[in-house]
């Protein structure tokens, strides 16, 4: 009996825009086309993709939008997807985003009669109040982003947090943890980088030094550092910290730093990294990783961290901190700088109690990605089982007028296509007839 698996992968980022969940896609793709059958990623199109993998990947229309930049958003009206999958043998769609992918693949999943599987990865009710300013639109969005989650077969969640937010926002339904894995292996990466960058950015032995990894957001807990960082410049407990990332806030976040008094000497803004062998080393050359996030519902850059023998400090109560016990596996602040500064101003003499501690949050921590994706698969294999046994028939659910338009234009275009095809190849055998006469 082959058990292979054919997995339609959605998501409304993918390289070369990264973030957690383009990499928690690629991943899923990668192990997927690796070790269980054809993965095949469904994304939308950026003009400066180069879509290199063992797997295939379709791109479909997209826009620039300057609010939300980096990111372009998706046009769930492209057929393109459709007359392409439809060749392919789709046991399951799997949709990381709750909005434009999910709309694309409602009608795939309408098309091609197969469960549909969604992960909740971030809080959208932030990002849509940065964006959306109108209450009507804010709450429209809100509503459109909860049908879409009630139309999937089986919903996931990288964190109870993030299952506690979808239901603050109207989703009534069951849930299912599953926690993303991380790409580095455990362990310290190539000492001669981690001296190398020590080197560069002068982090000393007398100094503890900070690591931040993420978008350059506000809403990630950057204020609360910057404030804390200073709050130990001023008491004298010398503390360094480096930011690798870029976002829309990164202007003035570094603005603020410097209305500080902050200097080189406190924290510099290294950029994005999107090399995972520096970045390693990046997480090696420092003591303690900051992550004072309440917006953040999986903060995969923890585990990253704990990969790398580096503990956290993280926000009692958030999504982060779910496994973390404090003074054990990492270390726990309240959600104000104060309470940070005390943390770091505690720790400063203390860098063989930090060492300990990385070491147990790599032992408690620490998920590889063949790890997380053997138990999606398992998921996917039982999901699949009972839909074809009519135990756990596929849903089907009302669409709604604009969701049975998408899918009837898809398939309009698609037999339209093929006509027009049919009648180019009736023309061409013609016309090759009547020139050789």
């Amino acid at each position: 009996m082959d058990d292979s698996l054919g997995i339609c992968l959605l998501n409304d980022s993918f390289p070369p825009t990264v973030d957690g969940v383009a990499n928690t896609v690629l991943n899923y793709a990668t192990v997927i086309d690796k070790k269980y059958g054809d993965a095949y990623v469904v994304v939308p199109k950026y003009p400066d993709a180069e879509d290199d993998y063992p797997f295939e990947v379709l791109r479909y229309r997209s826009f620039d939008i300057e609010k939300v930049k980096p990111y372009r958003v998706g046009y769930p009206l492209d057929s393109r997807p459709a007359k392409t999958l439809i060749k392919r043998d789709v046991d399951i769609i799997h949709t990381h985003c709750p909005i434009a992918s999910a709309m694309l693949g409602r009608s795939l999943k309408k098309q091609l009669n197969v469960p549909m599987v969604l992960t909740y990865h971030t809080k959208f009710d932030v990002d849509f109040r940065k964006v959306i300013k109108n209450k009507l639109f804010y709450e429209t969005a809100l509503k459109v982003m909860i049908d879409n989650v009630n139309a999937c077969d089986d919903v996931w969640v990288v964190s109870k947090g993030a299952g506690d937010n979808l239901r603050s926002l109207g989703y009534k339904g069951e849930y299912t943890v599953m926690k993303n894995g991380v790409d580095f292996p455990k362990g310290r990466a190539d000492e001669g980088e981690v001296a190398a960058i020590r080197s560069k950015y002068s982090l000393h032995d007398d100094c503890l030094n900070l690591l931040f990894v993420g978008r350059m957001m506000w809403y990630k807990g950057l204020r609360i550092i910057l404030d804390a960082v200073n709050m130990c410049k001023v008491s004298g407990v010398r503390v360094k910290i480096l930011f690798v990332g870029s976002g829309n806030d990164f202007d003035e976040v570094t603005a603020y730093a410097s209305a500080l008094g902050l200097t080189p000497d406190d924290c510099v803004f290294v950029g994005a990294v999107h090399d995972r062998e520096r970045l390693r080393a990046f997480y090696g050359a420092c003591d303690l990783f900051v992550f004072p996030s309440s917006f953040d519902t999986n903060g995969l850059v923890v585990s990253e961290a704990a990969a790398c023998y580096v503990p956290s400090v993280v926000l009692r109560g958030s999504c982060a901190a779910e496994e973390i016990h404090d003074g054990q596996n990492g270390f726990l602040c309240n959600e104000n700088p104060a309470s940070l500064y005390l943390t770091l101003s505690e720790l400063y003499a203390k860098k063989e109690k930090i060492r300990e501690v990385g070491r147990n949050a790599a032992d408690s921590l620490y998920l590889s990605w063949d790890d997380a994706v053997a138990t999606a698969v398992e998921r996917y294999r039982l999901i699949k089982q009972c839909a074809e046994s009519g135990e756990f028939p596929v849903k089907k659910t009302d669409f709604g007028g604009f969701y049975s338009i998408v899918s009837s234009m898809q398939k309009n275009n698609r037999r339209m296509n093929e006509w027009r095809g049919k009648v180019n190849e009736n023309y061409l055998r013609w016309f090759r007839a009547v020139t050789k006469r």
